[in-house]
């Protein structure tokens, strides 16, 4: 695993843009100073590192199905995890009910290219960076390295798994996301409707703030009244859970297809991670974890926060880093402190390993300081050994 430094593409701006990652340049714009997408570098792994990657998303995955069923069976567990009472028993009913799901979620993990991938967290309700990992960095690549290899069959995984959910979903598929500034929302869901449309699905687009509720048909409706009968959601499910037409969701269960399903609440929260290490103590591919704070290093993790807002790394009693945000009112965990290796002054990468339906589908790089935030940039990767 190095970390080679490059000279970007004359024309790379043109080149992301055409093939839709528009906010390419968030970074700069929040004051990271430089722009998000990074080709100013790439990260050159050997075919055995990307295997091993590979194999530690596989077994993470099997180990979230195992906290998943122990977590649906116990209710001690799930009231760990702040999620208002109403919603426990749908969450037992999709789990066991498995409705139609795309499946997919975004393991973030720490390595170095010597010792075993350690899992921080799984993103897996609304996670992002897919576009860049699934085509920028493959078009670059292509371009740019061609000889060479990378962990990346996301675009193909994902049209696939579309059309295998296409028998079971009323046409048309909506899409849904919040408006959110940067566009990086966007850019994921339009990307993702790509996908399911090149799988044959019908779809249509709606943000979150035009959901309608029909109180006499009991469905939800867009702008012209007509029924959603099924809906991706790139929208966290505690902030549905939040909202003021939070009975109504609970009622539209019965009869809407939600994707992905309310039980990725629990895979999501990061609640599960303590739970994970009581359950598989001493995992090669865990931090030890915990709802109370520690003697020695650790990180504090809001139960629900986006984008590395409130975290903060505690070392022999100080607090070496930290983020603000509006995240921590259900609780805080405590995971072993990592030590990312710095690949260049203040680069500090998280592996992003990608699985769709249980089978491990690609991976992409971010890079930050010591926390990993909206600032953080992309780096592309190759496979060459």
């Amino acid at each position: 695993m190095i970390r080679r430094t490059l000279t970007p593409r004359p024309d790379w701006r043109r080149k992301v843009e055409a093939e839709g990652l528009i906010w390419h340049g968030v970074g700069q714009e929040a004051g990271g100073g430089e722009p998000y997408w990074n080709e100013s570098a790439c990260y050159s792994f050997t075919l055995a590192e990307i295997e091993t990657v590979e194999a530690a998303t596989a077994e993470l995955y099997r180990l979230f199905l195992a906290a998943g069923q122990a977590i649906v069976d116990d209710q001690r567990l799930l009231d760990r995890f702040g999620i208002p009472p109403a919603f426990h028993q749908p969450i037992r009913d999709a789990w066991n009910g498995e409705p139609p799901a795309l499946n997919f979620g975004r393991f973030d993990l720490g390595y170095d290219g010597a010792e075993p991938p350690k899992l921080f967290e799984f993103n897996c309700d609304t996670p992002t960076s897919l576009l860049e990992a699934a085509v920028i960095q493959w078009s670059w690549k292509e371009e740019v390295f061609p000889a060479a290899d990378q962990f990346n069959s996301l675009h193909e995984r994902l049209v696939a798994k579309w059309r295998d959910l296409a028998p079971l979903l009323p046409a048309p598929l909506w899409f849904a996301h919040a408006a959110d500034a940067s566009g990086e929302d966007a850019v994921t869901t339009s990307y993702l409707r790509d996908t399911a449309e090149a799988a044959g699905l019908a779809t249509m687009p709606i943000l979150v703030d035009d959901l309608g509720w029909d109180a006499d048909r009991h469905c939800f409706v867009d702008l012209d009244e007509q029924p959603i009968a099924a809906l991706f959601k790139l929208y966290p499910w505690e902030w549905l859970a939040s909202e003021a037409f939070a009975p109504q969701l609970l009622e539209s269960f019965a009869d809407t297809l939600w994707i992905e399903p309310v039980w990725k609440m629990i895979w999501s929260n990061k609640a599960i991670l303590p739970i994970l290490w009581q359950l598989f103590p001493g995992h090669p591919n865990l931090l030890l974890a915990s709802f109370d704070m520690p003697n020695g290093d650790a990180v504090a993790k809001p139960l629900l926060a986006r984008e590395g807002a409130n975290v903060s790394i505690r070392r022999a009693g100080t607090i070496l880093a930290e983020t603000a945000g509006v995240y921590g009112e259900e609780g805080f965990l405590y995971q072993a402190l990592y030590p990312l290796p710095e690949t260049a002054p203040g680069c500090f990468p998280v592996l992003g390993s990608w699985i769709i339906d249980g089978e491990p589908a690609g991976m992409g790089i971010r890079e930050d300081g010591l926390i990993t935030t909206n600032t953080a940039r992309f780096v592309p990767h190759v496979i060459e050994g």
